[in-house]
């Protein structure tokens, strides 16, 4: 029961204190974020982890002037890549190979099997699909900063294409897709610390077919 009493405990904190979170709870969470599952394992996204005070003032400009990300320890950025290619998709897949022991071409006719189904798709499609899985990350994230009791906010509210200017995402083949500030609640100022957690009940929640 660890784990829900965690969820319970934790909020989308609307101000924080400043105080940094020590690195081996940034770590531990980050490690949380890195091993999530993810569609054949691909892990089509990377993470960014910002704690440059400039940087995030100017993110924090385009973001709705949200003070938790100039408050927050660490601003932690999930992008996810702008498109699939053979070529990505074989990156992957042959280290993983290679890192089990296994030859290189072990998952080469799954590759191209992948490839055919993902290409007709479209770019659109693609970066889709690759944010579904940042998201997975996110949520893990999300849960081991709460067992750490590091609070943390999700935020969509960001414009993208200047979070992704700022960051060089598109030379890199990737777009900003979601962003988390990690750190401690304020004492005061934060109309949301003591409102009852609300979530729908199990009965209009879960729907079990047996």
């Amino acid at each position: 029961m660890a784990l829900i009493d965690d969820l319970k405990w934790r909020y989308a904190t609307k101000k924080m204190n400043g105080q940094m979170v020590p690195q081996e709870k940034l770590d531990y969470i980050l490690e949380a974020a890195r091993f999530a599952p993810s569609s054949s394992g691909l892990q089509p996204y990377k993470i960014f982890v910002i704690s440059n005070k400039k940087m995030l003032q100017q993110i924090r400009s385009f973001s709705f002037d949200q003070s938790q990300i100039t408050d927050c320890s660490h601003l932690v950025v999930w992008a996810a890549w702008d498109g699939y290619s053979l070529d990505k998709i074989s990156n992957v897949l042959t280290k993983t190979s290679t890192e089990r022991g296994l030859p290189e071409n072990t998952t080469e006719d799954y590759q191209k099997m992948l490839w055919s189904m993902y290409e007709p798709l479209g770019k659109d499609w693609h970066h889709s699909h690759a944010a579904k899985q940042a998201y997975i990350s996110f949520g893990l994230a999300i849960a081991a900063a709460a067992e750490q009791k590091v609070d943390a906010t999700p935020m969509e509210g960001f414009d993208k294409i200047k979070l992704d200017e700022l960051l060089g995402l598109n030379e890199q083949g990737l777009k900003s897709v979601v962003i988390l500030p990690l750190g401690y609640r304020a004492d005061e100022g934060d109309w949301l610390v003591n409102l009852k957690k609300v979530r729908t009940a199990k009965e209009g929640f879960i729907t079990a077919i047996a």
